[in-house]
Formats: structure tokens, C-alpha cells, sequence
């Protein structure tokens, strides 16, 4: 099922959002100090494209660094790509087969505003990362 549903997924939005998300990466690793936001950037992104059977969950090794760096990336790129999700998930809402993907569109909008100190883990394991 989650093959089906990424599959769908991949064709319905999340290319594009994959698109975008390349593109704050790569305008993110142009600077010496913006290398780690552009590696979050291509990490959210590869989620972004492929985002069911996998679920975010915070790191504990991450400390005031990465929330100034979430700051940082808030202002950065993080309200765009936000803006992105929030608008392609209300898209995808006003049919009923996009219903799962408009959530799933807004599952990804806090990662999308806040991405360091979390990490992408397979549902089957949501604890790992603790």
C-alpha cells in the first residue's frame, strides 16, 4: 500500500515539492555556511518525495545549535517550502482522493519550517532515532 500511495504521491505533488526543495539546497550550499542547511534541504527533500512509510522523530544529541539553526533556516528557506505544502495540501484537499495527500502535505509543513535536530526514520521503527 505504501508503494501505491507513494507512487500517487510522487506524481501528484511530490516531484514539484522535490523540485523545490532541490533548489533551496543548492541556493543554500552556494556559501561555505550555508552547507548544512542545504544538506537538510536535500534530506527533507528526499522525504518530500517519497514521505509515506516514513515518519520524522526529534534527536536528542541535538542541542542549542540546531535551534538557532532553525531560526537561521526559518527565515532562510523554511516559510517558503511551508507556504509550498500548506498551498499544494489545500489543492490536493478539495478532491477526494487527494484527501490523504493534502494531510500528508501537512504532516510535512512543520518539518518543512523546523528540519535540523529531526530525523527521518521508517514507521516501523519511530523510536530509533531515541
Amino acid at each position: 500500500m505504501k508503494l501505491v500511495l507513494n507512487v500517487i504521491w510522487l506524481v501528484l505533488s511530490g516531484f514539484w515539492l522535490f523540485l523545490g526543495y532541490l533548489a533551496a539546497g543548492v541556493l543554500l550550499c552556494i556559501t561555505i555556511i550555508g552547507i548544512p542547511f542545504g544538506i537538510a534541504a536535500f534530506r527533507i527533500g528526499v522525504y518530500a518525495l517519497w514521505p509515506f512509510g516514513y515518519t520524522t522523530v526529534e534527536r536528542r544529541d541535538a542541542g542549542a545549535a540546531s535551534c538557532v539553526g532553525n531560526v537561521l533556516w526559518l527565515v532562510l528557506a523554511g516559510w517558503w517550502l511551508a507556504l509550498a505544502h500548506i498551498v499544494t495540501g489545500i489543492a490536493l484537499c478539495l478532491t477526494i482522493i487527494g484527501i490523504p495527500f493534502g494531510i500528508a502535505n501537512f504532516k510535512l509543513t512543520p518539518v518543512s519550517l523546523f528540519p535540523l535536530g529531526r530525523e527521518i526514520v521508517p514507521t516501523d521503527e519511530p523510536f530509533a532515532g531515541r
